[in-house]
């Protein structure tokens, strides 16, 4: 036995003695195994073995959401018949939207946050720790809510759920905040890449969207994490649950102005799908009405649409295989565009309705009271972008129009653009169509998308007002360090006050007394009307004929800047610049005088967040 084994066994030994010191003796089996293991590995191998283990659980609730969604789909279309297809639409999208808000109130107790910015928010507001809750609970709320036909995507629900579960086994095995950001985002990473079977567009939505502002080192867990949930995927779910195309024309360079016009028309679309479901979020939340209205409104309004334009029932994945194979006319025939006769101009209609109105049934679905993403609306739009464009492309009289490339083409350039991620954009289509030869029209496209997202906006609207708040990590490694910070933790509350009226034998006797360079001028009322440095006294006292001067009305100064107990150490900071201050006094709303923050306490704070965030 080697020297080294012998210290594991001794470690090992050690653990056993310890384990029930740590409050683990409800620990099962394989927690222990576990356990052992942290132990006996180095730090990088035991965070590997946790991105497999991260990544199989993740892709195998991406399955089961996936399946069940499938299920129910199974189900309402085959097993339940209707004599009429209108009461089809009219009934399901509605009963998903209310179905889920009850669940939403009477079993997980009204708690609904949902979608990408929750994770953003727990990465940097709640040290990585996500609610044990979301491990299920998006998975319940978004197959009643798609499942029954919500105009919605079941990615960002994947997603939700494999950062909580990455967040939950870090807390279970006591790693540290990097490391629980690390498999959330590897959790995240295998969900995403499970749902597509698409496991570097999994790595890189971590990099563009999850992990922005966020310094480490390792990266490996990651990959392995999307290794093995897109892995899980493949083995257990069919083909036709997938997200894959596999019909596409050979890329030509002659037709990159196509393209170009693409990546206009995609920015373009992107930005009124953004203010569309901004809109939409605004109406519903300024409703003075309960949950449950709230959910039967939207549900009515979405069941309608249904009605009208069927192929804004779900997901929309199989208008968008159906365009694909040319079986456009199958779409129509299933709406009351049959009854106006199948023609070229018909089609365009058509498609550039259900294009348009997409915005507003996923923006519907989502925040009246159902569950879900945006990842599916926008691939959905977008492949409906790419065929109005093909189609009025060969109606004004263009030849060899590559029809399906502009479909597949289109759905990375308008996620791009709404997503704010132009490279999860461009290897998700180039993965789940094989199409790997378009490498250069999806970069055109999506890049293109993606810049005239930012000139409209600098940050996605779904994150501006977090953003603004200093909520969420942003691009500003310092501004998010910062923001870790809290105003409180900082404010020196053992200070000297004095009255307006004190004699200047008190105050003397506050300045010999005193530790602080700063003495605080309040009212009866503990209102600040003004503070008194030391460095203005000093020269006074080793002066007799200026003993006169050494009143509080003389001495006494309006502070050039106050802080406010609910400002942002980001704000802090920016009033420190400004004034060139090295104190300022900090009050409530109300005026009441709480205390002073030194700008050293804050530079220190900051060295210290600095040391645990890069070391």
């Amino acid at each position: 036995m080697t020297k080294q084994n012998v210290k594991r066994f001794f470690n090992f030994l050690k653990f056993r003695r310890n384990f029930t010191r740590y409050g683990f003796k409800k620990a099962r089996s394989y927690e222990i195994v576990l356990f052992w293991l942290k132990n006996v590995l180095s730090r990088s191998q035991f965070l590997i073995l946790s991105g497999i283990l991260v990544g199989m659980t993740c892709g195998l609730a991406g399955v089961v959401l996936k399946s069940l969604v499938h299920y129910i789909h199974y189900v309402i279309t085959h097993k339940v018949h209707f004599e009429e297809q209108i009461l089809f639409y009219l009934l399901f999208p509605f009963l998903g939207i209310v179905i889920t808000t009850l669940v939403v109130i009477f079993v997980f107790k009204g708690q609904d946050k949902k979608g990408i910015p929750v994770i953003l928010y727990e990465i940097a507001q709640n040290s990585s720790v996500v609610s044990s809750v979301k491990m299920y609970s998006q998975i319940v709320q978004s197959a009643i809510t798609v499942g029954l036909g919500g105009s919605a995507g079941l990615e960002s629900p994947i997603a939700v759920t494999g950062a909580a579960i990455g967040s939950n086994f870090a807390q279970t095995y006591k790693l540290d905040y990097r490391e629980r950001t690390l498999l959330l985002a590897a959790g995240a990473t295998a969900g995403i890449a499970s749902a597509f079977n698409a496991p570097i567009a999994g790595i890189m939505f971590a990099f563009e969207i999850l992990l922005t502002g966020v310094v480490f080192s390792d990266f490996i867990p990651l990959v392995v994490a999307a290794v093995c949930g897109s892995l899980v995927s493949k083995i257990l779910l069919q083909g036709d649950v997938l997200f894959q195309f596999k019909t596409r024309n050979p890329f030509d360079y002659h037709n990159i102005p196509y393209y170009l016009i693409l990546g206009v028309l995609c920015g373009l679309y992107a930005r009124y799908f953004v203010l569309i479901a901004r809109y939409i979020d605004e109406f519903f939340h300024g409703l003075k009405l309960s949950r449950i209205r709230k959910a039967m409104l939207g549900g009515t309004i979405l069941s309608i649409l249904c009605v009208l334009y069927p192929p804004l029932f779900g997901e929309g994945y199989d208008t968008i295989k159906a365009i694909t194979n040319g079986q456009i006319q199958t779409v129509i025939d299933n709406s009351l565009f049959q009854f106006i006769g199948y023609r070229e101009w018909v089609v365009i209609v058509f498609v550039a309705l259900i294009c348009l109105l997409k915005a507003f049934s996923a923006s519907i679905t989502i925040f009246s009271g159902g569950n879900g993403g945006n990842f599916a609306p926008s691939l959905f739009a977008g492949g409906s972008l790419g065929y109005v464009l093909a189609l009025v492309a060969v109606q004004v009289g263009m030849h060899d129009v590559p029809v399906n490339n502009l479909v597949i083409v289109g759905m990375a350039g308008v996620m791009s653009g709404v997503l704010y991620a132009p490279l999860t954009a461009i290897f998700l289509i180039a993965e789940s169509t094989s199409g790997y030869d378009l490498f250069i029209p999806l970069m055109i496209v999506s890049v293109i998308s993606f810049l005239m997202a930012k000139w409209f906006s600098a940050i996605s609207p779904d994150l501006q007002k977090l953003a603004a708040e200093g909520k969420i990590f942003t691009r500003e490694h310092d501004r998010n360090l910062l923001s870790l910070l809290h105003i409180l933790d900082l404010i020196d509350k053992d200070v000297q006050a004095v009255g307006p009226g004190a004699s200047r034998d008190e105050l003397a006797e506050l300045v010999r007394t005193g530790k602080r360079n700063m003495i605080a001028v309040v009212d009866d009322s503990k209102r600040l009307l003004g503070t008194i440095s030391l460095d203005d006294i000093r020269p006074l006292l080793f002066s007799p004929d200026l003993y006169d001067m050494l009143t509080i009305s003389n001495l006494m100064r309006v502070p050039s800047e106050v802080i406010s107990d609910f400002d942002s150490v980001v704000g802090v900071v920016k009033k420190f610049d400004e004034t060139g201050a090295w104190n300022l006094p900090v009050v409530k709303s109300s005026g009441e005088f709480v205390g002073f923050i030194s700008k050293s306490a804050v530079l220190n704070s900051y060295r210290q967040l600095l040391r645990a965030h890069s070391g």
